[in-house]
């Protein structure tokens, strides 16, 4: 396990303050006690900038950072390269959420786009930092630092509280492996359930197979957990971490969106509310559980769509 437990305690005391002790407090959902953590109420509106930015604190002010993005990762680089002093490059898919893209200019960085998809900005972000020795590439699920910020969510989640299941959306895998890595370690009999959309399968696939599998495309407005091919790395993490992988439609994911709206006050992007459309559709046992509330940056159609359906 490349996984440091001791890393995860110092990320605590490293990552900009904006990002550490988000809100979260127990809501009595669909009959069970529900413990939900909103990632939301930081400067990039996502858990991502906790990676990012334990990630960029090893580095030296004036290094140039490049990376893929769909949209949150480039953000937290972005904002943590900033404030950090380096310049950020982010390869960006061409269907990139325009919401997105904007934000990543405001926060100093170059963005290219690249490609139809996630697959194309990553191989021309690696490709470009095979060209520029002085590059460095960071990765998405691949660097240890950047699993080991967001587990400084589980430490923050375990705090004082045991939980029958901890139920986290999977996309590059980064979030789900801190956060079990810290949780493993310190509630052994609480699991950890992670959830793919149903139309972007990968890391259940390949938690099957032993091994990262691709999947022929991904179709789902989730994009924040739109993955075709994990990351070996974080299969391998995956498949020591994770108890179990359950599957959610976007039908349901809409539904947890609106949930969300209403009752918790968050309007969500879709692959923030996976985790608790997976509790909603009753695939998550016991009567303890928490979730990751991991992002509210959704689409402008994606929002009109849900205000649509609030206002109903």
């Amino acid at each position: 396990m490349d996984l440091d437990l001791a890393n995860i305690e110092k990320a605590a005391r490293v990552i900009d303050p904006q990002f550490l002790d988000t809100p979260q407090y127990v809501d009595e959902l669909l009959d069970r006690t529900v413990t939900v953590k909103l990632e939301t109420a930081n400067p990039i509106r996502s858990f991502k900038g906790r990676g990012a930015d334990f990630a960029l604190s090893a580095l030296d002010p004036g290094t140039r950072v490049v990376c893929a993005s769909s949209g949150n990762f480039g953000q937290a680089v972005a904002y943590a390269g900033r404030a950090r002093g380096m310049r950020v490059q982010v390869f960006v898919p061409r269907t990139i959420n325009p919401g997105k893209q904007a934000r990543m200019e405001a926060f100093g960085a170059r963005v290219s786009p690249a490609g139809p998809d996630g697959s194309a900005a990553r191989a021309a972000a690696a490709a470009y930092a095979a060209e520029h020795p002085d590059v460095v590439f960071l990765r998405d699920g691949f660097q240890p630092a950047i699993a080991e910020g967001a587990g400084t969510i589980g430490v923050e989640l375990a705090a004082g509280q045991a939980f029958d299941a901890v139920v986290l959306p999977v996309g590059d895998g980064a979030l789900i492996s801190g956060v079990a890595r810290w949780i493993k370690a310190h509630s052994p009999t609480t699991r950890v359930v992670g959830v793919n959309a149903a139309g972007a399968p990968s890391m259940l696939r390949s938690l099957e197979a032993g091994h990262a599998v691709a999947i022929e495309r991904a179709d789902t407005f989730a994009e924040g957990i739109s993955v075709c091919l994990p990351i070996e790395e974080s299969v391998r993490r995956a498949r020591e971490l994770i108890d179990e992988m359950v599957l959610v439609t976007d039908e349901a994911i809409a539904a947890a969106m609106e949930r969300a709206a209403r009752t918790l006050g968050v309007l969500l992007e879709p692959a923030g509310a996976a985790g608790l459309a997976a509790i909603a559709t009753g695939q998550v046992a016991g009567e303890r559980l928490a979730t990751v509330l991991t992002g509210a940056n959704p689409r402008p159609e994606q929002l009109g769509e849900l205000l649509a359906r609030l206002a109903r």
